[in-house]
């Protein structure tokens, strides 16, 4: 534990492929006690399995060394300590370079912390363990599982910084632990103060997708205009002993830090907000408020917790063929029909695995044997994958392996374009005509759109796709919560969705909260959609019509 009244993060990264120079300005300019590189997602955590398979000393993060070349100096002149989980599949390795890295820059007396212990494949019971989207056991794919990975939490990192770590990396810990790590070292925060790690909690989420809550998802330009996106700046989070903090961004750097941005990015792949698990404890974001208390300062408090779950989310991947991808381009003067061809050919190579490609394109080399990304755990969910690739050439050939996946052509009529034009060639539902669920028509005197009321913000948890409404004016929160039930937000994705929907309220923020089940086509890695995250749901459902009296 240090003594300090104030501590300040920073979140260097939010993905895998995060721009690298606001992390540099955050290094340089910050201020920082802890710069946190939060890198991995489901998908991420599948490619380091992939690459740690075909070479032992890879597997992780591909822009550790180039990120760590640019921080490593002025956070160390600085006394900035780092956290991250960029050593993926291969901790051990990722310390070893940043050991060298170390070394090659002069930076004598640097410790690096390494923690293990997230591969839990030698300890997988097939029998007991369930694949959260199909119920069925593990049992099912033996012989065909590579990789298994416990989320890890901020334990081994806080005991890491205890033994005086400067730089401490890990592989599959739960992106929100970081921050908590960081915290709880700082304060003293023990294992038991469960309200005090849901809000260590509540700041590791806000800040965890780095632009995100600094305007990236939220911009939509000429109604929710963010200024310089081009140099948007990373967050910072200052934080105090309390659990309360501010959410901010350096001076000059573009950007918005605002309620709207915190709101959005606080239910962000939540699902019941009181309820947000956790390794190290079910946070309760149900009775968080936030206040602006400036330009860019946002202050958060309310968070609470409630003890750690009895188990941990195991991410597991699993070989199971291939993915395959094809292109078509058509010329003339009807292209709907030149489309529906295409579609229809692509379905009828997608019947016929390994045929060859024709000239004509009326068979096209397409396996639907798409990699199957299962979730593991004793109730709890979980996610991981590993696959392979192919392409054939464009008149056929033998297939190649590729690190990242395809999509075929024929999934793409399925995607959420959002305009009304587009709802009749998708199969959706055209819009209500008339009043809105459960309203009277006498009384309505004009129809709006969601998008006019309301923000939204959409994201993927294997199968799952969860879609955060913000309403605008609370005047507006009971109409559009009375209108917007979670059967009509059923009906209004027609078949997207195959799944329950279940809607989770907080009132003071203005949120409804709608989790969408079996709406992903098997989730991230599995899908063969062209957006396989469904981020684009959320512009969806505000096209969605309202009554306003």
């Amino acid at each position: 534990m240090i003594a300090k009244n104030l501590v300040r993060l920073g979140e260097g990264a939010g993905t895998s492929r995060a721009w690298l120079e606001p992390a540099y300005d955050l290094a340089e300019r910050g201020q920082l006690d802890f710069l946190l590189f939060e890198c991995l997602a489901e998908r991420t955590i599948a490619f380091a399995q992939l690459e740690r398979l075909a070479k032992p000393d890879a597997g992780y993060d591909p822009l550790l060394l180039t990120r760590l070349r640019g921080v490593l100096a002025p956070c160390y002149r600085q006394g900035t300590r780092i956290l991250t989980n960029a050593g993926a599949a291969n901790p051990p390795a990722a310390g070893r370079l940043v050991v060298d890295l170390a070394r090659s820059l002069g930076l004598r007396g640097l410790r690096v912390g390494v923690v293990t212990g997230d591969d839990v494949l030698a300890l997988l019971d097939l029998d007991a363990l369930v694949a959260s989207e199909t119920g069925r056991p593990l049992r099912e794919l033996e012989g065909r599982i590579v990789s298994a990975n416990a989320y890890l939490g901020a334990g081994p990192l806080a005991e890491a910084l205890g033994e005086g770590a400067h730089v401490v990396v890990g592989g599959r810990i739960a992106d929100p632990c970081l921050a908590l790590a960081a915290l709880r070292h700082s304060f003293g925060w023990g294992e038991s103060d469960w309200g005090l790690l849901g809000a260590g909690i509540a700041v590791g989420h806000l800040t965890e997708c780095g632009p995100q809550v600094t305007g990236g998802y939220f911009a939509d330009p000429g109604r929710r205009d963010v200024p310089d996106l081009a140099h948007i700046g990373y967050p910072v989070a200052e934080c105090r002993a309390d659990g309360t903090a501010v959410v901010t961004k350096l001076p000059g750097s573009g950007g918005l830090v605002s309620v709207a941005t915190c709101t959005e990015q606080l239910l962000y792949e939540v699902h019941d907000p009181s309820a947000y698990f956790t390794p190290d404890v079910i946070a309760d974001f149900s009775n968080v408020r936030f206040a602006q208390e400036g330009p860019d300062r946002v202050r958060v408090q309310g968070a609470g917790g409630l003890p750690a779950p009895a188990t941990l989310k195991v991410a597991v991947g699993y070989r199971d063929g291939y993915i395959g991808e094809a292109q078509l381009s058509y010329g003339g003067t009807g292209p709907p029909g030149g489309r529906g061809s295409g579609r229809a050919g692509a379905a009828d190579g997608c019947a016929l695995p390994g045929a060859a490609g024709r000239a004509a394109g009326r068979q096209l080399p397409l396996r639907r044997r798409s990699a199957a990304p299962r979730r593991a755990a004793r109730g709890t969910g979980a996610g991981g994958r590993a696959y392979g690739h192919f392409r054939r050439g464009r008149l056929g050939g033998q297939p190649q392996r590729r690190p990242d996946p395809g999509r075929s052509l024929w999934r793409r009529r399925h995607l959420p374009l959002g305009a009304r034009g587009h709802r009749h060639r998708l199969g959706l539902p055209a819009p209500r005509a008339g009043a809105a669920a459960g309203r009277d028509s006498g009384g309505v005197a004009m129809r709006r759109k969601l998008r006019d009321l309301a923000h939204a913000r959409a994201g993927d948890k294997g199968d799952i796709s969860s879609i955060v409404l913000v309403v605008d004016d609370p005047a507006h929160y009971d109409l559009v919560r009375q209108q917007v039930t979670p059967q009509r937000v059923k009906e209004w994705f027609g078949a997207l969705v195959k799944g329950e929907v279940q809607r989770y309220e907080v009132p003071q923020l203005g949120v409804l909260n709608f989790v969408c089940h079996r709406a992903l086509f098997g989730g991230v890695t599995r899908s063969l959609a062209v957006a396989p995250h469904g981020k684009s749901r959320g512009a969806l459902l505000l096209e969605m019509e309202v009554d306003l009296p």
